[in-house]
Formats: structure tokens, C-alpha cells, sequence
């Protein structure tokens, strides 16, 4: 397959997601592409919001566009790491250990209010997250391709939740927030959702092989080194910047290209714009920073260090 031919193929099959998604999920064209691109990029998504404005919707409807494996875990309290990663049980009549699989062995997996586990269970997800693998008893299993988690949490109630460690808020590619719908969505959504479910009907659209092509063909896509440096300069001031205690992590830097390559691919272009890091750096940078006390929200700083960084004006396009 050649790279325009894949590219082609790419955007054929992301517009099928991205209208079958939209069928469920009404008024929210930034956060289902946001989404996709987050799968296509290979990377997490963590959706941050109040309750019943379409978190697990968003999810469970860009799970069941692909035909690929699915699981969802409920976290709570009582959830134990064994339930995420797998255990390992003995047969009696082989006399020997077998390996249990958990939830995490799916392609995409769903881990709705991920902050209600404690912390020992959500570092389950660590090593899965990172290293697409997970070590049970002193032996190493590989999970499959793609993989990708997308987790839910609420952000406002308190009571029986743990917040996210910085060290797991980094693994995740991007940060959204559903928001409420304006009043011609909602007004739809009651409308048609009176008798039925609209989720219920939703059918994939793509196959698991269309997946990696457009994962493949994301990943051809051209960024030129300007916008290599431009990538870099805006992580650089975010560790330098006075209102922040703590900076933006190299896996940042790493998770803002491919996140920037993918979107383009979105987008039908085999090269990256400035504009695509500009869109996407809002929702890949401000959940690893940490602001000093009284200072300006990680939202407003990152949007600040956009305004004052210069932009890349050279070529971007491919020779």
C-alpha cells in the first residue's frame, strides 16, 4: 500500500468512525475526534466531567465502531489489581499453573470512574499502559494491537474517590471534558432517545485490520523539524514557566507528536501544521502540569505559552 493510497484509505475509514460515533453523541465534533485520534495515535484518553453529559457513551461508542475486542471495568473500592491484569490459578488436572487473563486484555478497554480504586489497583494499569504488557508472577504478557484505554472520572465529587497519581496522569495521551450540549443537541437528544437507545443499534464500521492501516498511515505522516523544535519549545517553557511547580515530561513531548501526526492524518495530509499542535497541545499538556499555589489554571498557562511561543514560518510540506 502506498502512502497515498493509505492516507486515502485512512480518511475513508476515519470519516465511517467518525459519522457512526456522532449518531450517539450529539453537538461534540472536537471531543469524538479527539478520541479517534487518541486511537489512532496509539495512546490513552482520560474524559474528565460531571455526571451524564456522554463520558461512557463517547467511549463505548467509539468501542463498538470497531470490530475489534472490548472490555469494560467498573472500578471501585473492592476492585483488585488480579481483576485488571490477570491471575495465575492451578490446575489440578495439569498440575501446573495457567495464566488467567483480566480485563486488560482487550483492544480497547473501558475503565469507567477509574479514580474509585485505590491506588494499588490503579497502578495496575502502569505497566499495560506503557509498555502495552503485563508482568504476573515474575512472567511478561503481551497485550494486543491495538490497545488503547479510555478512562472516565468525575472531577467534583470527593467522597470515596483517589485522585490519579501524576505518574499514571502522564501516561495519558490526551484530557477531555465533555461539557454540556447546547440547546438544539440536547433538544435532539431528547427527541430521539425517548423510546430507545440509540447505542444499542450502533454497529462497527471498520474492521481491526482498517484500524492498524490507519494507524500505520498516521504514523507516515511528515513532521518537519521545525515543527519538531516547535514541539519541543513549548514542553521546554512549560518547565520553565514561574506558574508552574511542575513541567511537562518528555513522554509529553513524544505523546504531543504523535498525537499532532495522527490528526493530520485525520485532517486527509500526509504532514503536520503548527496548527495541529496547536489544537491538540490543550488537551495532551495541562493535566501533567502541576501550578504553583494561586496561580493561573495548567488551561491558561498552556494557552498562554501557545500565544507567546513562535510559531515555525519555514516549509512543513514534504520535499
Amino acid at each position: 500500500m502506498d502512502s497515498h493510497y493509505g492516507l486515502q484509505f485512512g480518511m475513508d475509514s476515519t470519516h465511517k468512525v467518525l459519522a457512526n460515533i456522532e449518531t450517539v453523541v450529539d453537538g461534540k465534533p472536537e471531543a469524538i475526534e479527539t478520541a479517534l485520534v487518541v486511537l489512532l495515535a496509539e495512546g490513552h484518553l482520560l474524559i474528565e466531567d460531571v455526571p451524564g453529559v456522554g463520558k461512557t457513551v463517547l467511549a463505548r461508542a467509539l468501542a463498538r465502531s470497531v470490530s475489534c475486542s472490548v472490555r469494560r471495568i467498573q472500578f471501585t473500592p473492592d476492585l483488585l489489581p488480579s481483576d485488571i491484569t490477570g491471575v495465575s490459578a492451578y490446575n489440578q488436572q495439569a498440575a501446573e499453573f495457567e495464566f488467567k487473563p483480566g480485563a486488560v486484555f482487550a483492544n480497547i478497554v473501558i475503565g469507567d470512574e477509574i479514580n474509585r480504586a485505590s491506588p494499588k489497583t490503579q497502578s495496575a494499569l502502569l505497566e499495560a499502559m506503557e509498555e502495552r504488557q503485563v508482568t504476573v508472577d515474575g512472567t511478561t504478557y503481551a497485550l494486543g494491537s491495538p490497545f488503547t484505554v479510555i478512562a472516565t472520572q468525575n472531577p467534583y465529587e470527593m467522597e470515596g474517590t483517589y485522585a490519579l497519581p501524576e505518574a499514571q496522569r502522564d501516561r495519558f495521551m490526551a484530557r477531555i471534558s465533555m461539557g454540556y450540549p447546547d440547546t438544539a443537541a440536547e433538544l435532539a437528544m431528547v427527541r430521539e432517545r425517548d423510546a430507545d437507545n440509540p447505542l444499542d443499534r450502533l454497529d462497527a464500521v471498520v474492521s481491526i485490520e482498517d484500524v492498524r492501516s490507519m494507524i500505520a498511515a498516521a504514523r507516515a505522516v511528515y513532521i518537519a523539524p521545525a515543527v519538531e523544535q516547535y514541539c519541543v519549545d513549548l514542553i521546554s517553557a512549560t518547565r520553565a514557566d514561574t506558574a508552574l511547580r511542575l513541567g511537562a515530561s518528555p513522554r509529553a513531548t513524544l505523546h504531543l507528536v504523535r498525537a499532532a501526526k495522527a490528526r493530520a492524518a485525520v485532517h486527509g495530509r500526509d504532514y503536520v501544521l503548527p496548527d495541529d499542535v496547536d489544537a491538540l497541545a490543550p488537551v495532551v499538556l495541562p493535566h501533567r502540569l502541576i501550578p504553583m499555589r494561586g496561580a493561573d489554571t495548567p488551561e491558561q498557562t498552556v494557552r498562554r505559552i501557545l500565544a507567546e511561543t513562535p510559531v515555525p514560518a519555514g516549509a512543513v510540506e514534504p520535499s
